[in-house]
């Protein structure tokens, strides 16, 4: 149960639930859902009944969102301590670490800690042109990310520094998407997530994978309701839609959402699913293609090709 809160130097420390969501990446939802499942997180409340939820307990939420990054279920990671959870994500990424003092990370991330976000774009911009579209994310950018993620639960740069980091990204890849676009592509595919899910880095990636090997790819931003989800992709002639989960979205209503989404859609229309959330679920998504990584929807692509070539 959550206590009451009265102490004013812990009212002023803890945060409302939008802000550790902002902070944490962890939607509202699973906050609330954890909460009742797994006894964790105990928020305190504000005279008004709002939750507040006291700083080591963000803390251990930021380590707990990294670890499912990696696999691990939330169940298995709420038993443990902040201390614990710090030393389990020290030896499920020893990648991260060693990316993290690589020369040109290092640099990257220099620069996002400086706030120089026009040297950080050009950097960005430069290692794009150095490597094409598609190398420059699955080679460079997907395991940037880790390193970010990875410097971030460390401390060694706060939330401002992340959102700075994904703008900047989000720029590089929209204007080379753009650049690569041509009218009359196929399959057509409609990208976009359900409600609470307001990751939309990962959109940018996939379609960035599949533009340059001729897909139309139309996005609907995040947050789609599945009635506008339907209705697109039928007014729209779309041959897939594909949706992206982060891990922070909950994987059982991640599940149910695709499996009612599969039965809306008509047959036709193919449904992908890549992310975290969705990861090797394949088995319990009947007539969903998961996408298992950014390679992998360049395999699903060939495939789709393949069962559709006339």
């Amino acid at each position: 149960m959550s206590n009451t809160l009265s102490d004013h130097h812990a009212a002023a420390a803890a945060l409302g639930i939008a802000a550790v969501e902002r902070d944490t990446g962890i939607a509202k939802d699973t906050l609330r859902i954890w909460e009742r499942r797994y006894g964790f997180p105990t928020p305190l409340r504000d005279p008004r009944g709002e939750r507040l939820y006291p700083p080591d307990q963000v803390d251990k939420l930021r380590l707990m969102r990294r670890l499912i990054d990696q696999g691990k279920r939330p169940s298995a990671l709420v038993r443990l301590s902040t201390e614990e959870l710090a030393a389990l994500l020290d030896r499920t990424e020893p990648g991260a670490i060693e990316t993290s003092r690589s020369t040109r990370e290092a640099a990257l991330l220099q620069l996002l800690r400086l706030h120089r976000s026009n040297e950080l774009r050009a950097a960005l911009h430069q290692l794009l042109l150095k490597q094409g579209l598609q190398r420059f994310v699955a080679d460079t950018l997907a395991p940037l990310n880790e390193c970010v993620g990875h410097a971030w639960m460390r401390g060694d740069i706060d939330v401002p520094e992340e959102h700075l980091y994904t703008e900047q990204v989000q720029n590089v890849l929209r204007s080379a998407i753009g650049s690569q676009t041509a009218a009359g592509g196929s399959p057509r595919i409609l990208l976009t997530t359900f409600p609470d899910e307001q990751h939309a880095l990962g959109l940018l990636m996939a379609e960035a994978m599949l533009v340059p090997e001729g897909a139309a790819c139309v996005s609907l931003g995040t947050q789609t309701p599945m009635s506008d989800i339907r209705s697109a992709a039928t007014a729209g002639g779309f041959d897939i839609v594909a949706l992206s989960f982060s891990a922070a979205y909950p994987q059982r209503q991640a599940i149910e959402g695709l499996n009612t989404l599969r039965a809306m859609l008509p047959p036709e229309i193919a449904l992908w699913a890549g992310g975290a959330a969705v990861r090797g679920k394949g088995r319990r998504l009947a007539g969903v293609r998961v996408i298992e990584d950014l390679n992998d929807a360049l395999t699903a692509l060939h495939e789709w090709r393949t069962e559709h070539r006339s």
